[in-house]
């Protein structure tokens, strides 16, 4: 189990807290797999035209790997992707096969899944005030979705899939949360009978400039004159690159173990830090930021490990691993052995991690390749 977090980031001392240390296994702090581990495979990537499937085609095909399967059932957004890749590496945007399909639709599924060795499931219903509106379009994509993808790929004998999941999943109080929170349960009940299928849950934070987050609205805000909107300044969020969000994937690829949920150490600042640093970056004006107030089923701070799960989950150096309870259904068991501990065990919020300064959350947003383009002209196709 993990020692408490302060307010500045630090766990707590194990004299000060009372508590013992969780188990921590030493591993570096990026995803340090080999990419010979890919080499002539087929990678699936559901979902693959957003912008997790744009940076996981920017890591890997200058690689030895052998195909990347996009599946979507956004013909558009997949000539788009074409043209993008066949402009940019044209030596290599050959290894980029397009399906069509839905995930809702098993059947498309299994044909796309034909020879597949590894998947990373990423299609998924994810802004919140949609969801909050049509929760069983939510459901049909997030939960059977999940649930056509991890069938089919274990019938067609794929090695590992990788689940993105979301802090909103941990303690969900809107449709998007609880339908990737059930999305983890499927997982992690279908890795108890896959066979030679390994099946992990990755779980994070706010992406930044992916498709649908708040920065590039920012940008268009300031580019046209108006003042940036924010709902609630002091709203905490965790924070992280799109390059980050593909080093947990494959951390979760390399160490992860059937059933598992792992998650980054991810910092977070409040959304009035985050708007400020890009009213400096674009020359927008700070005292002009508009309040609009919370959305329909936001939340005040995101959680990414809830008390229970900091209870067994492994410290590995810049990430947390919660094994899966594979106990089965001897309820007497469960009876005779509580866990008395789990009453006092502090969860990973965005409001107890390390908090960035507005200097840190500026050089970390200006890090981000989508700024670098935004500041020199460039422009981002998502």
């Amino acid at each position: 189990m993990l020692n408490p977090v302060g307010r500045d980031g630090r766990r707590v001392p194990e004299a000060a807290s009372g508590r013992p240390e969780g188990r921590k296994k030493e591993t570096d702090n990026k995803a340090t797999i080999s990419m010979s581990v890919f080499k002539d495979k087929v990678l699936l990537i559901t979902g693959g035209t957003g912008s997790f499937g744009n940076a996981v085609l920017n890591r890997f095909l200058r690689t030895d790997i052998g195909e990347i399967r996009i599946f979507s059932r956004d013909e558009k957004k997949q000539d788009d992707m074409r043209h993008d890749f066949q402009a940019r590496m044209p030596e290599v945007a050959g290894k980029i096969k397009f399906h069509i399909g839905d995930v809702r639709n098993r059947s498309t599924l299994r044909y796309a899944m034909t020879g597949v060795d590894y998947v990373f499931h990423a299609a998924a219903l994810k802004q919140v005030p949609s969801c909050e509106f049509f929760p069983m379009e939510a459901v049909k994509t997030n939960v059977i979705g999940t649930d056509n993808t991890l069938d089919a790929a274990i019938e067609a004998g794929v090695k590992c899939v990788i689940c993105l999941s979301t802090d909103k999943a941990a303690y969900p109080i809107n449709a998007m949360g609880i339908t990737k929170a059930i999305e983890e349960k499927i997982a992690v009940a279908k890795s108890r009978l896959s066979g030679d299928t390994r099946i992990c849950c990755t779980r994070y934070g706010n992406v930044m400039c992916s498709r649908g987050s708040v920065i590039p609205l920012w940008i268009d805000q300031i580019r046209k004159g108006n003042p940036i909107t924010l709902t609630e300044p002091g709203m905490t969020r965790f924070i992280m690159s799109l390059e980050e969000a593909v080093d947990l994937v494959l951390f979760a690829f390399e160490h992860g173990e059937n059933g598992d949920i792992l998650v980054q150490k991810a910092p977070a600042c409040t959304i009035r830090t985050q708007a400020e640093a890009v009213c400096e970056l674009f020359g927008g004006r700070k005292e002009d930021i508009k309040v609009i107030g919370i959305r329909h089923g936001e939340k005040m701070y995101e959680t990414l490990l809830t008390r229970e799960e900091c209870a067994k989950a492994e410290d590995m150096g810049n990430f947390y691993r919660v094994p899966a309870d594979n106990r089965d259904l001897n309820y007497d068991k469960y009876f005779r052995e509580g866990d008395v501990k789990r009453a006092t065990i502090d969860e990973f919020n965005s409001d107890n991690t390390r908090r960035l300064s507005l200097e840190e959350t500026k050089d970390k947003i200006a890090s981000l390749t989508y700024i670098q383009n935004e500041l020199n002209g460039i422009p981002n196709l998502v």
